[in-house]
């Protein structure tokens, strides 16, 4: 019997190991990393707000905040989710590169790295391996509120790194996409610099500058890392669930529009490698607009969408009464 559990507990030692690296010196660093990449934006949002006193924003401040956040944020969906997680639909090269760069402008970590964990969440979604579900610490309201917790912000500090040799192996082997990824902190920069540099030209000042820093940077990198982690937290809580997908993941309309349409998550899970995530006429799904952009000027093709007959077989059916 002694023997018979030191094997089971040897196999289940190395299923951990197979889905994140077990490394302490490099989970160190990624904390650190990740501390970093949660504090910044939040002094920078405190910061900004507490300056509106004395350097009221203007047009061209929330202008670079919509732009920006539009920017990187299709990036983060129609790149790293859509494309590179689920290959939803074919790009060239160029558009490649321009959906990479833009994602990593959020500062939600490196294709890879994202990559990696998303595919690792959609083979054990809301199971013991997810990184980040809301379902793992309890049904009580205490463990409800633990898991919102860790599903939103908690998974991201403790610095866990999914086994991109695992999960991401197509990737690692695209010498662009390594070369990108390689540079993430970089991209995370320009995104910072860029708006604060345009500002600063538009307006003339230092102070354009500061505000173009922090409105079309800092700012716009909070907002969109609590509606990115919103969709592990909120869009596996609460919302509606039409279809079967065998977990618990939900769509919520509110999130629909600043998620640029993941907040049809329950869509998303019943059928991951679609491009269009916004199944009905009325749910407003940005991602998609621009994939359909791209696809009239011929820049990706082979768009996926699931067929009538497939919503229908997936449908939720009603509980018995």
């Amino acid at each position: 019997m002694e023997r018979s559990f030191s094997a089971t507990q040897a196999r289940r030692d190395e299923e951990k190991v197979a889905v994140s690296v077990s490394s302490e010196y490099l989970q160190t660093i990624y904390q650190r990393l990740s501390l970093i990449t949660v504090l910044l934006p939040l002094l920078g949002t405190i910061v900004a707000i507490a300056l509106l006193p004395f350097a009221p924003i203007g047009i061209s401040e929330v202008a670079l905040f919509i732009v920006f956040y539009i920017l990187s944020m299709v990036g983060v969906e129609v790149g790293y989710h859509r494309y590179f997680s689920h290959r939803s639909f074919q790009a060239n090269k160029s558009v490649q590169a321009l959906l990479a760069i833009l994602g990593s402008m959020a500062a939600q970590g490196g294709v890879i790295f994202w990559v990696a964990h998303h595919r690792r969440h959609h083979q054990y979604t809301d199971q013991e391996r997810d990184p980040h579900s809301p379902h793992l610490h309890g049904d009580n309201f205490w463990g409800q509120l633990r898991g919102f917790w860790h599903a939103h912000l908690g998974w991201v500090l403790e610095g866990e790194i999914s086994n991109s040799a695992l999960f991401a192996k197509d990737l690692l082997r695209d010498p662009l996409i390594s070369s990108i990824n390689r540079l993430q902190q970089i991209w995370v920069l320009l995104g910072l610099l860029l708006p604060a540099m345009i500002n600063g030209l538009i307006l003339g000042t230092w102070i354009g500058f500061l505000q173009g820093l922090l409105w079309g940077g800092l700012v716009r990198i909070f907002v969109g890392q609590q509606v990115i982690n919103a969709t592990n937290s909120i869009c596996h809580m609460f919302g509606s669930r039409p279809f079967q997908s065998g977990d618990q993941s939900t769509n919520n309309v509110w999130l629909a529009i600043p998620s640029i349409g993941q907040s049809w998550h329950n869509n998303h899970h019943a059928f991951p490698s679609s491009a269009v995530t916004g199944l009905e006429w009325w749910q407003i799904d940005i991602g998609t607009w621009f994939i359909r952009g791209f696809e009239q000027l011929n820049l990706v093709t082979n768009v996926k969408r699931p067929s009538a007959k497939m919503i229908t077989n997936k449908l939720e059916l009603p509980a018995e009464s």
